[in-house]
């Protein structure tokens, strides 16, 4: 049989059914709210970046990606086909210009600069008894002429002889006749033998060109090998640091082949790799900042290559400050290289939300609210970016990346 339920039970289980029905729809009030704010979307002033809109100079420049390489850097290459020996040097050591880094079998350049300093020596003794020879020959043919002179000396005395006798009849017409062909004949001899000694001093002088050319090129031979020989010996060309080091021994290597890099690591400069569509925009002498993280450096453009490679032309970029300590080999780079001046403009400062001259969706920060509006922007320069419309004098810009707030009208500022 069934009992009545006290009235202090019942009430008991009431205000339980109350209290557990009122829970849920504060829960569900609570939600709601979260989900209007949500909906709303809000974000921290100290999680944004806010820059105000004003009006000055504007230092056109174009945007290039960079890499920090030594200022001075030399590849050494093997001079001959030979094979590693000794390593002296490991990659990372520094250098003193002249200083042994490996060495290279040289048994064969050795061998064959030696032959070719012998086979010198002959070339030399040869030249020496060629002209020795062409001398005597020479002088030969000038006591011949001596000779010769003084014979056509007699027979024109002779003449002179004959022909007083006939005058007073005491010779014959025939003999005066022969002692003058006999005085003919000597003197073309004499003018013959003259001809010939000027031909042999020209033989002699061309033959002697001719050997002196070959001793010629054959000593500038002998200085190739005394190069080769000299650069096989590979030694530092310059106090730096040893950034690569072939080490290892036994192994072969040909004429060409690179076997180290010394680097000088206390100077350096920034190669960088700009869009060939900038290429009107690039020139020599222009100035160029460098940004690495907060540090700033000033540069100028040199070195800009005439060919583009995979649509991209490389530059050289030469700092002022070449030394400075924060700079490191293979620390990579943003390049502003300027090519204009706008002066009055009206700007805002640079951020990680430009890209490039165009439409963007940029908040703008009033009365605790950020509200989106389309801004047309142009050129910039690495500090600031021109507005071209969208925008007046004043007003507050969030220069962060807001790409997560996309499709939002308005944002609650916290």
């Amino acid at each position: 049989m069934d009992r009545e339920i006290p009235l202090s039970v019942q009430r008991k289980e009431r205000r339980k059914q109350i209290l557990k029905y009122g829970g849920i729809f504060v829960a569900v009030v609570i939600i709601i709210i979260f989900l209007i704010n949500m909906l709303e979307g809000s974000l921290s002033l100290k999680s944004i970046s806010v820059g105000t809109v004003d009006r000055g100079t504007l230092e056109i420049t174009v945007n290039a990606s960079g890499r920090v390489i030594p200022l001075s850097e030399e590849i050494i290459v093997s001079p001959i086909n030979s094979r590693i020996l000794e390593v002296y040097k490991n990659a990372g050591d520094s250098v003193d210009a002249g200083e042994p880094i490996l060495k290279l079998e040289l048994a064969s350049v050795e061998t064959d600069y030696k032959q070719k300093l012998d086979e010198k020596e002959m070339k030399k003794s040869k030249l020496i008894q060629s002209q020795i020879t062409l001398d005597n020959k020479i002088s030969e043919m000038q006591m011949q002429m001596q000779v010769k002179e003084m014979n056509l000396r007699q027979m024109q005395t002779e003449l002179k002889n004959e022909q007083y006798l006939d005058s007073i009849g005491a010779s014959t017409a025939d003999k005066v006749r022969q002692a003058a062909l006999n005085y003919e004949v000597a003197k073309l001899e004499l003018q013959q033998l003259k001809q010939q000694i000027e031909n042999q001093k020209k033989t002699a002088t061309a033959e002697t060109k001719v050997q002196e050319l070959e001793l010629s090129i054959f000593e500038k031979s002998l200085a190739e090998s005394a190069r080769l020989l000299k650069d096989a010996r590979i030694l530092s060309p310059q106090k730096a640091t040893l950034t690569f080091v072939n080490n290892q021994i036994g192994f072969q290597v040909s004429a060409g082949t690179q076997i180290a890099i010394v680097s000088d690591l206390s100077h350096f400069k920034v190669e960088a790799d700009i869009a060939d569509s900038y290429a009107e925009k690039l020139s020599s002498g222009a100035k160029a900042i460098i940004k690495i993280g907060q540090l700033q450096l000033e540069g100028t453009v040199v070195n800009i290559t005439p060919s583009v490679k995979n649509g991209v032309i490389t530059f050289t970029v030469m700092l002022k400050e070449a030394g400075h300590p924060r700079l490191r080999s293979g620390l990579k780079t943003d390049v502003y290289v300027s090519h204009g001046i706008q002066e009055d403009a009206l700007r805002i400062p640079n951020g990680s939300y430009y890209i490039g001259a165009g439409e963007y969706d940029l908040w703008i920060v009033k009365d605790g609210e950020a509200e989106n509006r389309k801004v047309k922007l142009g050129e910039s320069s690495f500090e600031y970016v021109e507005v071209l419309n969208g925008l007046g004098v004043g007003e507050k810009v969030i220069i962060s990346d807001m790409s997560e707030y996309k499709g939002k009208k308005t944002l609650k500022i916290k």
